[in-house]
């Protein structure tokens, strides 16, 4: 199995020390997990390797034969500005540091200082680097218009052009290693975009699934990081928890939103450290899988409420997707009724029916506070009592019923209709307003408009032939 490379771009480390060369790698492969190094000793030859390979970051040492440190930054920033530099020092002379950061290094380190700042330091560089370089790809798909992958959204049926937005953001998001984090209602298909983030990414992993609402703390533990054998009672044997499963792949963690406190300061921990101890080992494992969350719940307000930890939150919003409820998206609804119809009709060993023509508009006028899943659950209810040649419709309308009296998810915010400055309309004409707005709806189908308006249809034909009585003759 191929292993996956971090960062995406190549990382170069300049030096004439062979002995630093190789300990800074093994440290940077050791606490960052960070494997796509390369190594340079003859400063001669970087300005060969950076056209050669696909490198985003370099870590120069000032003193070296050949070509110095500071003449190579110079040539880097000028034929390389998309490359970031580091510039690394035997000696902390701060007139030196002050003059390479003048001409475009990154950061400056002294090789006697501390490891653990150098090393977080090409961390920050990286992520910083990781960011300008989605920026640069996110610009150009939006401006241009165009998906570069289009085979990894098949599964998700939509013409919409906010879906079309997120598709756009994923391509340039998913190659990173940083945390995605899925908003949106309960059955939109958060799922899938998590499924199209993951094939999007080249990870050779697979993608895990783990649905954490509901899972106290240990569990969760021992669901994510596994056990030694005798770590606990009924500890028989060994187990792998779903972060070694999903190695070089991805962990999809659902409903983040209800993981506890406790629970939440090991996931901090986790994503901060890139480390996990299987519970009864005192050794670290690395993570090696890439980590979505999703969620339904607005974790914004959560975090402000004091029940999800901001710093995790932070943490996890890097990369941010929300996916549009089905009732924002109407003009889908042909498009997936005609292909849960084909999926049921399969499945269920039956002929694809033909539906009436108002069935499409009698379900673009309902709310869905189930999103597609409910559409789906809809469709294949219909087709398992379906006998005749066309579809009927009162199997949608009796589920329509069922939940005609739930609120939305998300209520709708109650907004003044009338101008403040100007005189209220009457009664009368608000309710002729009200009677023809439905019936636009409903694209002139008395049935439907009914619905709509919550009154019966001999009503509303009565009121409709009072509204021509009342129309002034031409």
């Amino acid at each position: 199995m191929t292993k996956n490379l971090y960062p995406s771009f190549g990382l170069l480390l300049v030096d004439d020390e062979p002995s630093f060369l190789r300990s800074l790698s093994i440290a940077l492969e050791r606490s960052g997990g960070i494997t796509n190094i390369h190594r340079c000793q003859d400063s001669r030859e970087v300005l060969t390797l950076l056209e050669r390979e696909n490198i985003g970051l370099v870590t120069l040492d000032l003193t070296m034969p050949h070509l110095s440190g500071e003449q190579l930054l110079a040539r880097i920033v000028e034929e390389h500005p998309d490359v970031g530099v580091i510039v690394i020092s035997g000696l902390n002379q701060v007139e030196t540091a002050v003059n390479c950061i003048k001409q475009g290094a990154f950061d400056y380190f002294v090789k006697t200082d501390e490891e653990g700042r150098l090393l977080e330091g090409i961390k920050r560089a990286i992520r910083l680097q990781e960011l300008r370089q989605e920026n640069q790809e996110l610009r150009k798909r939006f401006l241009n218009d165009t998906l570069e992958h289009p085979e990894a959204f098949a599964r998700i049926v939509t013409a919409d052009k906010g879906m079309r937005s997120v598709f756009q953001y994923l391509e340039s998001v998913a190659p990173t290693s940083q945390p995605i984090l899925i908003g949106g209602e309960s059955g939109v298909g958060k799922e899938l975009i998590a499924r199209a983030a993951h094939d999007l990414s080249g990870r050779q992993g697979p993608l895990v699934c783990v649905n954490v609402a509901g899972l106290d703390d240990n569990v969760f533990a021992d669901t994510l990081f596994g056990h030694q054998r005798g770590a606990f009672t009924g500890a028989d044997q060994e187990r792998a928890g779903m972060i070694e499963q999903a190695a070089d792949g991805t962990l999809l963690l659902d409903e983040i939103g209800d993981l506890s406190m406790a629970s939440q300061v090991k996931l901090l921990r986790l994503l901060q450290e890139g480390e996990y101890y299987p519970l009864g080992s005192d050794r670290p494992r690395r993570m090696r899988a890439r980590v979505v969350v999703a969620t339904h719940q607005d974790l914004g307000e959560k975090q402000r409420a004091g029940t999800f930890r901001k710093d995790l939150y932070y943490r996890l919003r890097t990369h941010q997707v929300h996916i549009p409820s089905l009732r924002q998206r109407k003009s889908d609804i042909p498009l997936l009724l005609e292909h849960f119809l084909a999926e049921a009709a399969d499945e269920l060993g039956k002929h694809k029916p033909s539906y009436p023509p108002e069935l499409p508009v009698l379900l673009t006028n309902y709310g869905f506070p189930g999103n597609v899943r409910e559409l789906r659950a809809m469709v294949f209810d219909a087709m398992s009592v379906h006998r005749s040649r066309t579809l009927s419709m009162e199997v949608f309308k009796r589920a329509m019923q069922h939940t005609n009296d739930r609120p939305l998810p998300h209520p709708v915010t109650r907004h003044t209709a009338f101008a403040p400055d100007e005189p209220l309309p009457t009664l009368h004409a608000v309710a002729d307003q009200l009677v023809d707005e439905a019936m636009k709806r409903a694209e002139g189908n008395q049935s439907i408009a009914s619905r709509l308006l919550g009154i019966s249809q001999p009503a509303l034909s009565k009121r409709l032939k009072k509204m021509r009585e009342a129309e002034p003759d031409d």
